[in-house]
């Protein structure tokens, strides 16, 4: 999965949610279970995810939603080796979906 954010430094829980087409409370819950995700949090408690912490997410979107992980297993393979292997074939995906849409938007404007 792809998530068409705009291009700023941090995003709060609720466009993150909307971006992944889920609740806020599964971001949160995501949040307490992978170490991977750590967004800051301002003087009210809000929450302001980084770009790292999209990437991370749309990581584990992808193994969870997507293919199926438990979240022990989803946790297990950002751990092993292969969560670099998958992470990198992640990112080539994902730049070739955004390629893919430009092209279309192309197409679509000829």
């Amino acid at each position: 999965m792809h998530v068409n954010l705009p291009d700023k430094l941090y995003y709060g829980i609720g466009e993150v949610a909307e971006a992944f087409g889920v609740n806020t409370s599964l971001i949160r819950f995501w949040e307490k279970e992978f170490d991977a995700i750590k967004p800051k949090k301002n003087a009210k408690g809000n929450r302001k995810f980084t770009k790292e912490d999209i990437k991370n997410l749309e990581l584990i979107f992808h193994l969870v939603k997507e293919r199926g992980f438990t979240l022990e297993g989803a946790k297990i393979h950002l751990k092993e080796e292969k969560s670099r292997k998958t992470l990198s074939n992640f990112d080539v995906i994902r730049k070739l979906e955004n390629i893919r849409s430009q092209l279309i938007k192309l197409k679509q404007e000829l």
